[in-house]
């Protein structure tokens, strides 16, 4: 069995959430042993996994219909998680709703990271068969390493006694920045960092205007990858990312993965998954955020850094390679029995 994997315009979106899933689904296929490509024009293979939805995918995927081909469609993105990010995006979605749809529909199956986005799916009257699995995380890279940290605290001048809250993801309003920002105007003894970075252009204004015009005690580096970022999982006192809406959060599995203690919007993505209280703490107001993330950065609320961790576990690299492996065969033993 071979796999062709297919990401479009990889040099644009490779930043982004999308683009570390592809990443990981690279590595997950070759934990599990599964041969795979990423040249479009190798038309030696058995499965199209395929992740991205301009021009170019949707002839990828008649080529393969032509040639006789399963197709996988990895449905990353809903109507939901599209609005409130980029300028218009509110007025496109119903568009961009309609195309997902219509690519999603050529394929055989779907993989798509939660339940949640797999009801998302369906209720869009999507008929096929819709696999959960989830994007996944890379525990190595993510270990408890003190140079990393060292590394982070010198690039950020942090002083011994600074406590630290941590956010991650392009900076929409969808993700939660203005609440982030809101946030960390009520606690001013805190620093807020917040790693992610997009064209301004791209943004509406009071998104723009937010993170052009930040408190003192907030802190937009922009896209930064590495020891850097990582060193700040590890070492932040908290993780905090309010966002509105998900698939799944691939930023949520980096927290958990460091032993980071998180606190989260309680949303319809991070159900039955992540447990309040349990695995981490969800809030539903700026107020109650506010008040979390006190409690968990002077230790006041009981720690969920090791429960958070087996979640992580649950969502390893190897794990998900052997459920993409399920997926493929049950694709691949049906091509031949047809033959």
């Amino acid at each position: 069995m071979r796999v062709l994997l297919y990401f479009e315009s990889e040099d644009l979106i490779q930043v982004s959430g999308i683009g570390r899933a592809f990443e990981h689904q690279k590595a997950a296929l070759a934990s599990a042993g599964i041969e795979f490509i990423t040249d479009p024009w190798d038309e030696n293979y058995d499965i199209l996994h395929i992740n991205t939805y301009g021009p170019n995918s949707e002839a990828i995927i008649r080529n393969a219909r032509k040639l006789g081909k399963k197709i996988v469609y990895h449905a990353h993105s809903t109507e939901e998680d599209f609005r409130n990010s980029f300028v218009l995006s509110n007025q496109l979605a119903p568009l961009f709703k309609y195309i997902i749809t219509n690519l999603y529909c050529k394929a055989d199956a779907i993989i798509t990271p939660t339940p949640y986005s797999k009801q998302l799916l369906q209720g869009y009257g999507i008929t096929l068969p819709i696999y959960p699995v989830s994007n996944g995380v890379d525990l190595n890279q993510y270990a408890y390493d003190s140079e990393k940290i060292k590394a982070y605290r010198k690039y950020f001048s942090l002083q011994p006694e600074d406590k630290v809250v941590l956010g991650v993801g392009l900076p929409f309003e969808r993700k939660g920045i203005l609440d982030f920002v809101e946030v960390a105007k009520m606690l001013p003894e805190y620093k807020f960092i917040w790693f992610g970075d997009v064209n301004m252009m791209m943004i509406p204004i009071e998104v723009a205007a937010a993170v052009k015009n930040h408190p003192l005690n907030v802190y937009f580096p922009g896209y930064v990858k590495g020891p850097i970022i990582q060193g700040a999982y590890l070492d932040a006192n908290c993780f905090f990312f309010p966002s509105y809406e998900e698939t799944e959060g691939i930023v949520v599995l980096e927290a958990l993965a460091s032993h980071q203690n998180l606190l989260i919007r309680d949303i319809g993505a991070f159900d039955p998954w992540l447990k309040d209280k349990v695995n981490c703490y969800k809030g539903h107001s700026n107020e109650e955020f506010a008040e979390l993330i006190q409690g968990i950065v002077e230790k006041k609320l009981p720690s969920t850094v090791e429960e958070g961790y087996k979640t992580a576990q649950e969502r390893s690299i190897p794990s998900i390679g052997q459920q993409l492996k399920a997926v493929y065969e049950s694709l691949f033993d049906e091509t031949h029995l047809q033959k």
